[in-house]
């Protein structure tokens, strides 16, 4: 499908180095490569090459991984590798809705957003309104900020009117908001925290249990990429390692008392 005004792409050049723009039918000013006339790029599809400048580029329309790698950051953002996981730890899917705590940057948000939409929404809170405002100018880039709201608050006493299918909590002490967000949580519906430190994972594993959570666990990932070349394989010297512990459970119906 040939790219639309307003839609976002980027350019990658044989390096690997990619340059954002913004689709338009008019001359569009590009960093580091100049004055472009727009109309070339709108005549492509995904996957296309272009020579700009003597240079040759393909250009791309972003998935999710892109879009959460080149986003405008400010707090720091959970990364690809353990959204990856929160999504399919909680089991999340198109239609479901979604209570996020922390907006940070977007990155989180845009990945749920990914995969609810059309027919699901995510709802989030977030402390700082400098954040939230962030996340937004990060979101209207997917283009499905229609399916996104947020409110100004503390989750620990923020009031909340939906029922949520998941409850995914990237906050220093999910613990003390569980009181307040479990009620909008769904039975059998699934909750994460994000948290990185050891005594703050504790800390969640121990609220969980204690209300009766089932299937608690706590895990992280270590990502360690490969230098592929021909005649030698290695792994590289570099590696994403620890960015946050991953604690995950699941909401039981109250107990009964028997007749």
């Amino acid at each position: 499908m040939p790219f639309r005004e307003n839609e976002f792409v980027y350019l990658v050049d044989a390096a690997g180095k990619r340059v954002w723009l913004k689709v338009a039918d008019t001359m569009l000013k590009i960093a580091a490569l100049g004055t472009v006339d727009g109309s070339r790029i709108m005549g492509l599809d995904d996957g296309d090459h272009i020579c700009i400048v003597g240079r040759d580029y393909t250009v791309f329309r972003p998935g999710t991984i892109e879009l959460m790698d080149s986003l405008e950051r400010g707090a720091q953002i959970i990364t690809s590798k353990d959204a990856a996981t929160i999504l399919m730890n909680c089991d999340v899917k198109s239609g479901d809705t979604i209570i996020e705590v922390g907006a940070g940057s977007g990155g989180l948000t845009t990945a749920l957003l990914g995969v609810v939409a059309p027919t699901g929404s995510v709802h989030t809170l977030e402390f700082k309104e400098e954040n939230a405002l962030r996340a937004l100018r990060n979101v209207k880039r997917t283009g499905l900020d229609k399916y996104w709201t947020f409110i100004i608050g503390d989750a620990k006493n923020a009031s909340v009117d939906i029922m949520a299918d998941a409850l995914i909590m990237d906050m220093p002490d999910p613990w003390l908001a569980l009181d307040n967000l479990i009620p909008h949580l769904r039975n059998g519906g699934r909750v994460c925290a994000y948290v990185p430190n050891m005594n703050q994972a504790e800390s969640i594993v121990i609220a969980l249990r204690d209300r009766n959570f089932a299937e608690v666990y706590a895990l992280e990932n270590l990502q360690r990429g490969l230098e592929v070349h021909p005649g030698g394989v290695r792994p590289a010297f570099e590696m994403l390692g620890h960015t946050g512990y991953l604690i995950f459970g699941r909401k039981r119906t109250e107990s009964k008392d028997s007749v």
